[in-house]
């Protein structure tokens, strides 16, 4: 049997569907036996996992794993696993162990690393284990050699999605992931591409990935959500994709397919791309029922943006807030502030552009980080290579220090003045009072107007040192929000 195991990376009411597990679940349906164990639903996945194991042969144990949260619950459970079934072999794969491969081979309970896509690997890594071909033959594979040092394959070509089977959604309870969001009462989620062909200099995707995107065909994914409505009755999805409009005639070919479905739904673009789109297609993309798009804006500097490798310009950026507001979708525009060779610059002209922005289009949602380095294959963005040294163990990373630069709470970067950090959190603080999320479907009308109010005055004067009132007041409404879901 072969056990996938998707770690906790969320609360329970916030759990979507495990894609990454179920695309691997994909391949083995119908030729191996396996089983799925979601830590999002899970009380207890160690007790889960070793009852498979007890229960039947386990030639390997799959975790897909993210930095964060989920890296802590997958050392975690991994690590218990081992010690109490030392016989099962471990593989870890998704995002954390693909940027960090040696880092998660030190750990003494992984015994192999899956690098970028999994699904052949998966199958190859398999055939392995069983003896049936060498380790070394496996494209994709990092793994520890009889003398436990790390060898590392050559990577594996990507295929696109319609080079696999659809996921074998009954292989799970999805009436528990179509939990309620602001696009519906029952949201799904869905990857209509993998990969991303740019070379942001911040992002690690690439890293991961390689510099490729591949697209599923607009009749496959149209068939998937269409199976979803019909047999689970979602009103809504999200997708996953780092660019879900690379190419207008593709994105202009889906919408008009997804339009009969009546479902209302969020996805990740690129304002260079978008900007260039005509207003025929612009206006297919809004009646098929698109409601938000994600855009990297990344800096309000043009000089940054060259810096980051992105490829747009702020000008585009400025389109794409007229173009949404005329076509009546909400834009979540999202900034990576803080470029290491000047970071108050960068921070200044950053939180000037996003004003502009939101006088161009009030019901522009901002999202406001700060720039958290990850490894890059050539020079990471700011050159701060020889600036920062990450941890090279799965533990280092759990600690406070770790997780805080991680989940961008605190990243400690010396080139990251305190006071510009507390002007960035302050910034960030009373724009999002100024203007509530709309996703925040929990919060009840009267958290939004004491928001509203209260942060008026500041964002009128462009006064954010010492935001006290707004800390209590956020953190009163948190206190105050009903327990339930609703919309």
């Amino acid at each position: 049997m072969i056990l996938l195991f998707h770690p906790r990376a969320t609360r329970p009411r916030n759990c979507r569907l495990p894609l990454a597990v179920m695309a691997l679940a994909a391949v083995l349906e119908g030729r191996e036996e396996y089983e799925i164990v979601d830590g999002n639903l899970e009380d207890n996945p160690v007790e889960a996992l070793l009852k498979l194991i007890d229960a039947h042969p386990v030639d390997l144990l799959g975790v897909s794993t993210m930095p964060g949260p989920q890296m802590v619950a997958a050392m975690e459970t991994s690590r218990e696993i081992r010690r109490l079934r030392p016989h099962v072999k471990i593989a870890w794969g998704g995002y954390f162990p693909s940027i960090y491969p040696d880092t998660t081979l030190n750990a003494k309970y992984v015994d192999f690393v899956v690098r970028g896509q999994g699904e052949d690997t998966l199958l190859e890594l398999i055939d392995a284990i069983r003896g049936n071909r060498t380790l070394e033959s496996i494209r994709g594979l990092s793994y520890k050699d009889s003398f436990s040092l790390h060898r590392s394959n050559p990577e594996r070509p990507m295929k696109g999605p319609d080079s696999f089977p659809w996921s074998p959604f009954h292989r799970l309870p999805v009436e528990k992931y179509l939990r309620p969001s602001f696009f519906g009462k029952r949201t799904a989620v869905h990857h209509a591409s993998i990969g991303c062909p740019f070379n942001c200099s911040f992002c690690g995707v690439h890293a991961a990935y390689g510099r490729d995107e591949k697209m599923e065909s607009p009749e496959r994914t149209v068939a998937i959500l269409k199976h979803l409505i019909d047999r689970y009755k979602i009103d809504s999805v999200q997708f996953y994709d780092m660019n879900f409009f690379l190419r207008e005639d593709h994105a202009l070919k889906l919408c008009e397919l997804m339009a009969p479905l009546n479902l209302r739904w969020w996805c990740e673009g690129r304002v260079d791309i978008m900007s260039r789109y005509s207003d025929e297609t612009m206006a297919v993309i809004a009646k098929a029922g698109c409601t938000m798009i994600f855009f990297g804006a990344e800096s309000g500097s043009d000089w940054a943006l060259e810096e980051m490798q992105k490829g747009i310009t702020t000008d585009q950026t400025v389109t794409m807030a007229h173009r949404t507001r005329q076509f009546g979708i909400i834009p979540e525009f999202s900034f990576v502030v803080g470029n290491p060779k000047d970071p108050e610059r960068d921070t200044r002209e950053t939180l000037h552009f996003i004003r502009k922005l939101k006088r161009i289009n009030p019901d522009s949602e901002i999202i406001v980080q700060h720039y958290t380095p990850t490894p890059q294959k050539g020079s990471m963005y700011g050159d701060v290579d020889d600036k920062i040294s990450f941890p090279d163990t799965p533990a280092e990373w759990a600690t406070k220090r770790w997780m805080d630069f991680t989940l961008r709470i605190d990243t400690s970067s010396p080139w990251l003045k305190a006071k510009t950090k507390t002007l960035i959190d302050n910034f960030e603080l009373v724009v999002a009072s100024r203007w509530p999320t709309v996703q925040d479907i929990r919060a009840p009308k009267w958290s939004r107007l004491l928001l509203k109010t209260l942060s008026a005055w500041r964002y009128a004067l462009k006064v954010y040192s010492h935001p006290v009132e707004l800390e209590w007041a956020h953190s009163f409404i948190n206190l105050r929000k009903p327990k339930r879901e609703s919309l």
